[in-house]
């Protein structure tokens, strides 16, 4: 499947999805407490698909309608998997459930897609759980899926690099359910917002924790989960896509549901394009966000550890401000769905952009785009960013495979098409 895009001028009101991080944490919760739980507004996505699967096969009970989720718990009772867990292309469901897989005194095997077994690193998960006195290995010795993991763990003492959040998210849950008290000392930790979500739901639903910095944990065992209804908030990463989209065609919009009360790092995008001129100004009563034409879009550097999936977004806002824009802090960004820093400036590049890629990150000198043939390297957020290029370069555009939009915004060309755009979308 291809978008086929021309330059277009933006206006309206649009929603944007659910958040993809409290989707997948909320199915996870659910199917470890006691009872039924209701998940409303949950995204609809191979993700999240892959999360229910995986769940499913640990013992919990889920029902899915249009617009909510009927989980019925284990009450952290999991069972033996009685077939490999398939996590698709989901990082998140590798390292979580693979952590859950410590609590159960059998072999769990998970495995997932091409980008799974080949692009997303799981030892330090695997490290950790060998740490506690379980078994884990990378099956075919290279340090990714497929893993076989065996427990149970008790609790004890683990020490991992964290610059990748999820393994350490992953062992905070388990360690909640293990039957002693668990310490984690955590190297390097990155992606802090995300171990942020994570912890908020600890508070929200009385898990008992301590954190000192990021670098220490204890997390004392046994926890036990009332069931709880829950309503997915929108999310912000899928909204850096019409909000970049109307600041480089320099249109108005405003996008609905979108609550900056809510834990999400993401949502650090948008102080950070106020600071680079950007007009945006955020109704707290409505929860309405509005994107103004901006008068001067300027360049300066980013450290964007605590948004890195906003980097090939960003990466396509620097080919449109006046002077060159550095984006830093973004390592981790190369062992996501693709190597995102390699991806998106080859792909720029082809649209004669001048994109240079960087160690931990990319930098823009800003030109014109011209439109052309590109790939998506099958990632969600490239296939997205190089489309919202599209709509403020000239000529046609057509990006390549496209199917992986569903990851997180499987209405993408729709609410584009709303606001105007000139996407249309070829199989």
């Amino acid at each position: 499947m291809q978008y086929i895009i021309k330059a277009s001028k933006l206006e309206g009101v649009a929603p944007v999805p659910p958040s993809k991080s409290h989707t997948m944490r909320a199915i996870l919760f659910a199917s470890l407490a006691e009872g039924r739980s209701v998940v409303r507004n949950y995204l609809a996505s191979p993700d999240t698909t892959a999360m229910i699967s995986a769940c499913c096969l640990l013992g919990a009970e889920i029902h899915i309608d249009a617009d909510q989720l009927i989980i019925l718990g284990t009450g952290g009772k999991l069972q033996v998997p009685q077939q490999i867990i398939d996590v698709g292309n989901s990082g998140q469901v590798l390292r979580f459930i693979g952590a859950l897989a410590a609590l159960i005194p059998a072999d769990t095997i998970i495995t997932g897609d091409e980008s799974i077994q080949h692009n997303r690193p799981v030892l330090p998960l695997l490290d950790a759980v060998k740490q506690l006195g379980g078994f884990a290995e990378a099956i075919n010795g290279d340090g990714h899926a497929p893993i076989r993991v065996r427990g149970p763990v008790a609790g004890g003492y683990a020490a991992l690099n964290g610059e990748d959040s999820q393994p350490v998210s992953g062992l905070l849950i388990a360690a909640a359910f293990m039957r002693g008290t668990t310490e984690l000392h955590v190297h390097n930790p990155g992606e802090k917002p995300w171990i942020d979500l994570t912890l908020d739901w600890f508070k929200r639903l009385g898990i008992r924790y301590s954190c000192n910095n990021y670098t220490h944990y204890k997390i004392e065992g046994k926890t036990q989960l009332a069931a709880f209804d829950y309503t997915v908030p929108s999310d912000f990463s899928s909204a850096a896509f019409p909000i970049v989209a109307a600041l480089i065609t320099h249109s108005t919009i405003s996008l609905t549901n979108i609550d900056m009360q809510d834990i999400q790092g993401d949502k650090a995008i948008i102080p950070a394009l106020k600071s680079l001129g950007a007009n945006i100004i955020y109704d707290e009563q409505q929860k309405i966000l509005t994107i103004k034409k901006s008068q001067k879009l300027e360049g300066g550097e980013l450290n964007i550890n605590d948004y890195v999936d906003a980097i090939t977004i960003l990466s396509v806002f620097g080919c449109f401000v006046n002077d060159p824009l550095k984006i830093t802090g973004a390592a981790i960004a190369k062992h996501k769905e693709s190597n995102r820093i390699e991806s998106i400036t080859r792909e720029l590049n082809k649209m004669q952009g001048n994109a240079l890629p960087r160690e931990d990150g990319v930098l823009i000198r800003p030109k014109k785009l011209t439109g052309t043939l590109v790939e998506s390297y099958y990632d969600h957020r490239v296939a997205m960013s190089l489309a919202v290029a599209g709509l403020a370069s000239e000529g046609t555009t057509i990006v390549n495979n496209v199917e992986c939009v569903a990851k997180s915004f499987a209405n993408f060309a729709p609410v584009m098409q709303q606001l105007g755009a000139d996407i249309q979308v070829a199989t």
